[in-house]
């Protein structure tokens, strides 16, 4: 499916806004997911390790997923939202070792994608109606 840069933008804003609601927070992977630029099944074999690099199973080109990065970025700036980087690591039984999101493995590449962008007062409002609700 071949979308033009206007749509695609619209499409990353609006599933960035959609994430923000729902969990508090917007990052790389989870609006890879949730675009299904990225499957569930190829998401677990990169966490397991069996990937390289994120990147190499993305259903998308290396300029989308750079202006990806460049949408939540501003979104975040935009919407004064919080940054709080965070680290990758395997899952499994087999030691546990970061995870790259790329195959050139530059370090400004890797921190927008580890890169958690937080609405605070949305994630405290989060936290209060689960406190609330285990309460009970």
């Amino acid at each position: 499916m071949r979308i033009n840069n206007l749509t695609f933008e619209q499409h990353v804003k609006r599933t960035a806004n959609e994430l923000i609601r729902k969990k508090g927070y917007v990052c790389a992977v989870d609006l890879l997911l949730e675009s299904v630029f990225l499957s569930k099944k190829d998401y677990e074999s990169w966490r397991f390790g069996k990937v390289d690099y994120l990147e190499k199973v993305c259903n998308v080109n290396l300029k989308k997923l750079s202006l990806i990065s460049k949408i939540i970025r501003e979104q975040s700036l935009k919407m004064k939202l919080s940054q709080s980087l965070t680290v990758y690591n395997t899952w499994g039984k087999r030691g546990k070792r970061k995870l790259r999101f790329s195959k050139s493995g530059d370090r400004n590449l890797e921190k927008a994608y580890a890169t958690h962008h937080l609405n605070k007062d949305i994630i405290e409002k989060m936290k209060e109606k689960k406190a609330r609700e285990s309460a009970r």
